[in-house]
């Protein structure tokens, strides 16, 4: 094999590896189950917990207003951040490429604010309607985000950012 011929096949192979790494950025980190859903099915498990063994928390008559406001603000981090995202002209779903790293306002504070809003929404919801089992499930949601989407984010973030990733994960924690 002549070293031009082998030249080529090496460019072959490169432009190969190339286009293999577009298609795995097509899906993005690859998150199959949406998050936002995965909290809901938890915080409605937690609602059937809660009818066939309720357990009341002992909230009073300001347990509506408490859990309003985190609901209230859980929805607004959610809904600020995902407008962070459509301003950055960059995806917010998990399984669709990023284009950019946010890394300034709620981001500042937290890798996964979108994913604390959710935790806020589920203790504000547990609250409000004075149901531990609802109350509770940010901790199974939580760790069912962590498991099925925050590892992959966090792994497809770095290898598509490299450095500027790994400064911003080891300056900002990943919950709070």
């Amino acid at each position: 094999m002549s070293n031009e011929d082998q030249n080529t096949d090496e460019l072959e192979t490169g432009n190969e590896s190339r286009n293999i790494e577009d298609d795995a950025d097509l899906k993005g980190a690859g998150v199959k189950y949406p998050p936002p859903i995965v909290f809901l099915m938890i915080i409605l498990l937690g609602g059937g917990l809660d009818y066939l063994w309720p357990i009341g928390m002992g909230v009073s008559g300001n347990g509506a207003l408490v859990g309003g406001v985190l609901i209230l603000v859980g929805a607004t981090i959610a809904i600020l951040v995902n407008a962070e995202f459509k301003r950055r002209n960059t995806a917010i779903e998990p399984w669709k490429p990023t284009t950019s790293i946010v890394t300034d306002g709620f981001y500042a504070w937290s890798r996964n604010p979108i994913y604390l809003g959710f935790c806020m929404l589920s203790i504000g919801i547990g609250i409000a309607l004075n149901s531990f089992w609802i109350f509770i499930s940010f901790i199974p949601g939580a760790l069912a985000v962590q498991i099925i989407a925050i590892n992959k984010e966090e792994e497809y973030l770095e290898a598509k950012f490299g450095q500027e990733y790994l400064d911003y994960k080891n300056k900002v924690r990943r919950w709070l």
